[in-house]
Parts: structure tokens; C-alpha cells; sequence
């Protein structure tokens, strides 16, 4: 160090006993440009030698106005903002959107076959996060092998989601009481049983790797530790909720479930230390848990006795199927308002091939829907925790009022007290067991 900047330091710093050691006080900027921070959280550090003593959280660097945006769209033209809030999980927050409008049109019914649907791309999206945050976090803390096989999988999962939809990550998958049946098909579901089949392998080897790493476990155990108190009281969800012993899972809550998880067999995971290691556990356990719960609904599912929906290859098996398809769009229409009854379409060989279905498919897409006037709250178990959205509706075929909650805006709040006390060196370990991500932040 320069002679002059350190009798610079010595003159700024307090002098303890009469030798030469000098302790240090001074704040610390982390982040934006930190690769665990995100790109876009800033945190200013008070410390005190290397140990924290307090953290001051800065958010809203991407400053999009998500939820202005929304108001000023129609419905269905609103649906894709919520790919791009968390983009790990996009098929959940697609799911609560459209349960929301579903409630302020009063049309919701667990026996349709597109609620099954939604159930096993729910899990398939918890699967995906899930992998990528502990595949993210242990390389942060410098285990690099779990990368390569959680994104290996991640990538079979998108591969599943560009076979439904065409995109790999902005799915635009969900719609409300709708959903593209004819994509839905028998190869489809074998393939997701091939991928669950080489799925439990891979979070072997992860857990395997991880858990004989006496590195990743001293590295974990008693950091990031904060009290059930703490957690009720700042509306903590998912994970960190339930690492602190927190019994709060929406899905398995008979007065706030959705999509029929109440009805299947389903297991919720709890932690006791609150620490990150609990985190990691419970997320390796909730990808287990998803692998059963999407086995359940393939050995009931609905969808594949309407034969009539799957795509045809031989063009002389349409007219057979003609009175069946017919049986089937009488039994979704029982289901479904005036105001949002979807475009039919007699066969996938046949799309648009009439006038009056092109100008159906018009309308529809273009007036968009019109639901009553009234206010509405819906809510999913998100991967990361309760993502719920608040709509107001004027009547009117755009959203008066939309207010988002999303699970990582309220788990920033937690950043203070969970890295009090600790190294400098724990911070990256506490973000990376949090799992943020910014782009729901800021919205």
C-alpha cells in the first residue's frame, strides 16, 4: 500500500491498545455488478471487520411498470408479461393469472381436462426451478458438476415446453378455460415419463455429489437462520417458510387449493434450523415429490379418452371422429361462459378452413374476454413461494386494477436479518438459498 494512503487509513481508523493492529469500519457496495446479485440488486454492507452488522437492500433497477401495462391491455394480450416477471417459473404465474380471470367469470371446474394439463407443466415448472437454484447455488459456492447435469434436464424440460407451445421459455401456454388440446398427445406423455424415468438419476448424482461434499455442508449449516416469528410476520412463503417449520403450502389448504391438488396424494416438507441447508433439502425433496405427483394425474388423465383432439396423421380417420369431437366441445361448452367460449375446431386438418371459424378465432382474440364487474384474489404455490394477483374488473375487456404479489419482493425484507452477524464470504451462500430473481422485484 501507498505511504500516504495509509497513514491516510490510520488516521480514519480506531487504534487498539498500543500495537499496530487497527479495526475497520466501513460500508461496502455489493452488487449490481456482482454475478450472484442479479444484475440489478444492490446491497449496501455495514461491516465491521469481515462480519455484517447491518444491510441495507436497493431494488428497482429495471424500473418495466409491469403492472400499468397490464391495465392498459386487453386480458389475453396481458398473459405474456408474466413470462417475463420470473423466468424460471413461467408456467405458474401464466396458471394464477388466468385462475384470476377464471374466478371474475365464476367458470371454475376441476373436472376439465385442461386442469390435469396444468398440473403436470405446474410440476414440470417446479422441477425446472428447482434444478436451476440448486444447480446455480452450489456453483456460487464452487461446486461446479451439479451445473452440468441440472441443466441438462432443465433442457428436457423446455424441450417439453417447445412441443406445446413453440417457445422455450415465454411459453404463452395457458389461457383462460382453454388450452391446446391437440398438442396434448400420447407420445407427449411417454415422453415425459422417459424424462422422470432419467430424471430420478440425475438428482441422485446431484444429491450424491452435494451431500458427500463436507465443503457444501459446512458452508450451509446454521447461515442464514431467521425465527418462524419473523416469517409470519413479513408474509414469508414457500421454501423459506416451510425451512423454519411453517406449515404453509397452498396446495395442500382445502380452503385455498387450486386445480384439484387437494384431491391427489401429496406431501409438504418441513425444516427446523431455518438454515440454508434446510433450503436445499427441502427443494431436493419437492422435486421428488413433483416426479409423484405428475405420475398420479398420467394414470387418470382425462384428456387421452378424447381421441378425437389428438392430431391425426391419415386424413380417412376425420370423418370417424366427427360425432365424437362434437360430444366433446357440447361438454366444454357446459363449462365455460358466453363471454369466453373459445374457437372450435373440427380436426387439425381442417383449421380456418370455414369463414365463420376464422371470424370466431378473430373476435375472440381481438375483443378479447369481458367478464363482470368485481374484484378478485387468486393465489399458486409457486417454486418460490405465494405468487398471487389482485384484479379489478370494470366490465370492460382490460383490467381496471392489477396489483401482483410475488413471492421475492417479500423475501428481500428478510436480507438484513438473515445475514447479520455473518462473513462477508456467507453472503453469496444466503442470496444463492433465497432464490431471487430480479425480474419479479421490480414489476
Amino acid at each position: 500500500m501507498n505511504k500516504d494512503l495509509f497513514a491516510l487509513w490510520k488516521t480514519t481508523n480506531t487504534k487498539l491498545n498500543n500495537d499496530d493492529t487497527y479495526l475497520k469500519n466501513f460500508n461496502l457496495n455489493f452488487g449490481p455488478q456482482h454475478p450472484a446479485s442479479h444484475g440489478v440488486l444492490r446491497l449496501i454492507l455495514q461491516l465491521k471487520n469481515e462480519l455484517i452488522e447491518k444491510a441495507d437492500t436497493h431494488i428497482g433497477l429495471l424500473h418495466r411498470g409491469t403492472e400499468k401495462l397490464i391495465e392498459n391491455k386487453s386480458y389475453l394480450k396481458n398473459l405474456p408479461y408474466f413470462d417475463r416477471m420470473d423466468y424460471i417459473a413461467v408456467l405458474t404465474q401464466e396458471h394464477v393469472y388466468c385462475l384470476a380471470i377464471e374466478n371474475l367469470l365464476q367458470t371454475k371446474n376441476y373436472k376439465l381436462p385442461f386442469t390435469q394439463i396444468r398440473i403436470i407443466f405446474d410440476e414440470l415448472t417446479r422441477i425446472m426451478n428447482h434444478l436451476f437454484a440448486i444447480a446455480t447455488h452450489a456453483l456460487d459456492i464452487g461446486c461446479m458438476a451439479p451445473v452440468f447435469w441440472g441443466f441438462e434436464e432443465r433442457e428436457k424440460i423446455m424441450e417439453l415446453y417447445e412441443r406445446v407451445s413453440g417457445a422455450r421459455m415465454h411459453v404463452a401456454f395457458y389461457r383462460p378455460n382453454d388450452l391446446s388440446i391437440n398438442y396434448i398427445t400420447h407420445d407427449l406423455v411417454f415422453d415425459i415419463l422417459l424424462f422422470l424415468k432419467s430424471f430420478f438419476k440425475r438428482v441422485t448424482m446431484i444429491e450424491n455429489k452435494l451431500l458427500m461434499t463436507s465443503i457444501w455442508k459446512y458452508r450451509l449449516t446454521n447461515i442464514g437462520i431467521f425465527s418462524q416469528e419473523f416469517a409470519i410476520k413479513w408474509g414469508i412463503s414457500g421454501v423459506l417458510a416451510r425451512s423454519v417449520g411453517l406449515n404453509r403450502d397452498i396446495r395442500l389448504n382445502l380452503f385455498e387449493s387450486y386445480a384439484g391438488y387437494y384431491f391427489l396424494n401429496i406431501r409438504s416438507f418441513l425444516g427446523y434450523s431455518g438454515d440454508c441447508y434446510d433450503r436445499y433439502l427441502i427443494r431436493l425433496r419437492e422435486m421428488t415429490e413433483s416426479s409423484h405427483i405428475i405420475l398420479q394425474i398420467i394414470q387418470n388423465l382425462n384428456i387421452l379418452d378424447y381421441e378425437n383432439d389428438l392430431p391425426r396423421i391419415r386424413k380417412v380417420e376425420i370423418e370417424e371422429e366427427e360425432e365424437d369431437e362434437e360430444e366433446f366441445f357440447d361438454f366444454f361448452d357446459e363449462n365455460l361462459t358466453d363471454t369466453v367460449k373459445p374457437f372450435k375446431r373440427s380436426n387439425q386438418l381442417s383449421w380456418y378452413t370455414s369463414m365463420e371459424e376464422l371470424i370466431n378465432h378473430f373476435k375472440y382474440f381481438s375483443d378479447g374476454i369481458l367478464p363482470t364487474k368485481g374484484h378478485t384474489y387468486a393465489q399458486v404455490e409457486s417454486p418460490k413461494g405465494e405468487y398471487g394477483i389482485s384484479l379489478i374488473s370494470d366490465g370492460s375487456n382490460t383490467p381496471y386494477k392489477c396489483k401482483i404479489r410475488t413471492p421475492s419482493y417479500y423475501h428481500l425484507q428478510l436480507m438484513d436479518t438473515m445475514i447479520q452477524g455473518s462473513f462477508v464470504s456467507d453472503l453469496i451462500t444466503i442470496i444463492g438459498s433465497q432464490d431471487l430473481v430480479m425480474g419479479e422485484v421490480d414489476k
